[in-house]
């Protein structure tokens, strides 16, 4: 009888139990949306921003499955810089529909910008404007690097602008044909640009080095106790580190305003049916060089933070790949969503600078197989993106409007007039 009398109990628990779920979640729905999307990303952003301090205390000494072990500081501000260039093509393939293959143009242009406005290169000047922890009488320009990402914002921007208005009247195929020759003739100049009539714009192969660092210089230092340059501290990668996650997260808020601003509607329509949307008013050339200028300046930004915290801005860095591997990136998260091109950039990122190395070693320790798995990293990275497109072709999470749109399309049986077949 104690047994008979058990079950039902248990059941009532697991019913009241669901019930009270229930509750919770329709409570958490009745909150105002500003609640619910504040709520879960300060949670993420303070995960996020004391990765550097459980990392060396607790992640570096801990074994993973597989991947072996967590990405280290070093690894998680390129990731970030990625993240941030992902978010930014997000707005000109995702957001406006615009198929991109050049985006390493403007990665190059903003790290080449940073290159000219803040080191040595030039020698014949000697410019200082709020540089941080560098000598008065180092010769060349040297500009505040925060001023720099962006002075090299806007550059690109511009160079978004003037690769756009030529291109931008193409559609489809044409498009990309088109970035991608713009994507291959930027690194190609910034390679050979070291003797334009014997004057050295790039250094050529060899690169512009080293590059000042970020920092706020000796009166914030002993004001608020801010480092004076990221590079002369202790904790110089912590702070590239903080450094790189608040350029994400400012990247992430203006591409969710500009998501739900006029321009971010006008951007959608043009993605749905440009036709359309060029019938109801919506300036075409106008709105479609918006989306390049603005995808532009973030990428530039990215570019230039990068170059700083790789203190060189190097010709070798700037390949097509870069430009499928962003894209890919966009794909696989979902384009238009900007939470999935975050977790994606994430993913690809890790994967490219230490997640595959550790899962082959893992995999030539633990099986027989004997083979060096980043040497096909871009067979990997193509194999993902055939996968997704099969199994889930909205994307790791899927803006709303393109999920409904994917689900809701025209299903196999329909004819043309949208009648099924008997």
């Amino acid at each position: 009888m104690a047994t008979e009398g058990a079950a039902p109990a248990g059941l009532r628990g697991r019913v009241a139990s669901a019930l009270r779920l229930d509750d919770a979640r329709r409570g958490w729905r009745r909150l105002p949306a500003l609640v619910r999307t504040l709520v879960p990303a300060t949670l993420l952003l303070a995960v996020a921003a004391l990765y550097p301090v459980y990392y060396e205390s607790t992640l570096a000494e801990l074994s993973v499955p597989v991947i072996r072990q967590f990405p280290s500081v070093s690894t998680a501000v390129i990731m970030l810089v990625f993240m941030m260039m992902a978010v930014g093509l997000n707005i000109v393939v995702g957001y406006a529909g615009l198929l991109d293959l050049g985006y390493v143009a403007f990665y190059a242009v903003g790290a080449y910008t940073a290159g000219w406005l803040a080191s040595g290169h030039f020698q014949q000047v000697q410019v200082h404007i709020g540089s941080a922890g560098i000598s008065p009488e180092l010769r060349g320009i040297h500009i505040n690097l925060w001023l720099v990402l962006l002075i090299a914002g806007t550059i690109t921007a511009i160079a978004g602008i003037l690769i756009g208005l030529p291109t931008l009247r193409l559609r489809g195929d044409y498009l990309a044909i088109v970035t991608l020759g713009f994507g291959e003739i930027i690194p190609q100049f910034v390679r050979n640009a070291d003797s334009l009539g014997g004057f050295n714009l790039t250094a050529g192969t060899f690169g512009i080095n080293p590059i000042d660092s970020p920092g706020f210089g000796e009166g914030l230092n002993e004001a608020l106790g801010l480092p004076i340059n990221f590079q002369q501290s202790f904790e110089k990668v912590n702070l590239f580190y903080w450094g790189a996650l608040a350029l994400l997260v400012i990247t992430v808020f203006c591409s969710v305003r500009l998501r739900d601003s006029r321009l971010g509607r006008a951007w959608i329509a043009i993605r749905e049916d440009e036709t359309a949307a060029a019938a109801m008013g919506v300036p075409l050339m106008r709105t479609k060089t918006w989306a390049y200028a603005i995808g532009a300046f973030f990428g530039g930004i990215a570019g230039a933070y990068y170059a700083s915290f790789k203190a060189g801005a190097f010709p070798s860095e700037f390949f097509f790949n870069i430009s499928v591997f962003l894209l890919c990136m966009v794909i696989l998260g979902g384009m238009g969503s900007v939470w999935g091109v975050v977790v994606a950039g994430a993913v690809l990122a890790y994967l490219n600078q230490e997640g595959l190395a550790n899962i082959g070693s893992w995999l030539n320790r633990e099986t027989p197989l004997d083979f060096e798995v980043s040497k096909y990293q871009f067979g990997i990275y193509g194999a993902l993106i055939v996968l997704m497109m099969i199994f889930r072709p909205q994307g790791l999470i899927p803006e709303s409007r393109r999920k409904r749109e994917i689900q809701e399309g025209v299903h196999e049986g329909d004819t043309l007039y949208g009648e099924r077949h008997a």
